[in-house]
């Protein structure tokens, strides 16, 4: 079973069917299971240890809905952080298999989430996306980690520091709360380190910005060149609903082409997929050598 594929070749259904397959483990089997494919490369091992965590990828998957990208897609990269974790466990440090690959899970689907935010609300400003990057960070050195809205100075504060409105700060933490635990939380079975004292300071350099300002450049004409791949329906459902600050509503562009809701969410996957596979094919292409 080729794990790493199923969430592209398969339906969400048919990976379902796939998880309850397999049953869950004991402790003491996923041990056993973890030290064979360690110490012998047992595939069928990793393919008994991985199956009987497939259930749980799509559990975490499912978290990440919000971010308006395929559920097959976030299921897909949540595989492959399963299949990472896999890889590192040792079964020998005491933690069970579930606690250490969630870790590798998350990080798959975030960094896939991240890699996809630009394509996925292309109106998203500079100023925008360096919030996205930073609020965590920012709510942390004002102690306003607890769940639920911050107060209106700290919005007001970090709305200042990183110039973008108020509403844009509250809207875009009430978008991560909704998926990201909180980061005094504690972590580990002693209970004594939190996920904040591990964090790094993810202050970017003047060096990355000019990466970040270079990368969204490039993204932009590949994303240009891409739409042009899409008929006029397609490209105006995309325009409508993913690169409008106040995106349109199914029922609208229901009337709008006289059509069902569940057709125009239909078009609308289909089109970002082949807008998706666009981009990805032209970044990959070899560049042109320049004229003399």
């Amino acid at each position: 079973m080729n794990i790493e594929r199923i969430g592209f070749d398969s339906t969400l259904s048919r990976f379902a069917e796939e998880a309850k397959r397999f049953p869950m483990l004991t402790a003491e089997e996923e041990r056993r299971l973890a030290l064979a494919w360690r110490d012998r490369r047992d595939p069928r091992a990793l393919d008994r240890l991985v199956g009987s965590h497939l259930r749980f990828v799509l559990k975490i998957a499912r978290g990440y809905r919000g971010y308006g990208l395929p559920l097959a897609d976030l299921v897909a990269e949540g595989n492959v952080g399963l299949m990472q974790a896999a890889e590192k466990f040792d079964p020998e440090k005491g933690f069970r298999f579930a606690t250490y690959a969630m870790w590798w899970i998350k990080a798959a689907i975030q960094e896939y989430v991240l890699r996809s935010a630009s394509l996925v609300k292309m109106g998203t400003t500079a100023a925008q996306k360096k919030l996205f990057f930073n609020l965590k960070r920012m709510k942390a050195r004002r102690d306003a980690l607890e769940a639920g809205d911050m107060s209106p100075e700290d919005v007001k504060s970090i709305a200042h520091e990183l110039g973008v409105p108020e509403q844009d700060v509250v809207e875009m933490n009430r978008r991560l709360a909704a998926v990201d635990a909180s980061l005094d939380a504690p972590v580990g079975e002693d209970g004594d380190t939190d996920r904040l004292s591990m964090m790094a300071d993810e202050t970017p350099s003047q060096e990355a910005r000019l990466a970040q300002r270079d990368e969204l450049a490039k993204r932009r004409r590949l994303m240009g060149a891409a739409m042009e791949r899409l008929d006029p329906r397609e490209r105006r459902i995309i325009e409508a609903r993913r690169l409008k600050d106040e995106p349109s509503t199914l029922e609208e562009l229901s009337h709008e082409f006289n059509v069902s809701r569940e057709r125009v969410r239909q078009l609308e996957v289909r089109a970002f997929e082949k807008l998706r596979k666009a981009m990805l094919a032209a970044n990959d292409a070899p560049a042109l050598p320049a004229a003399a």
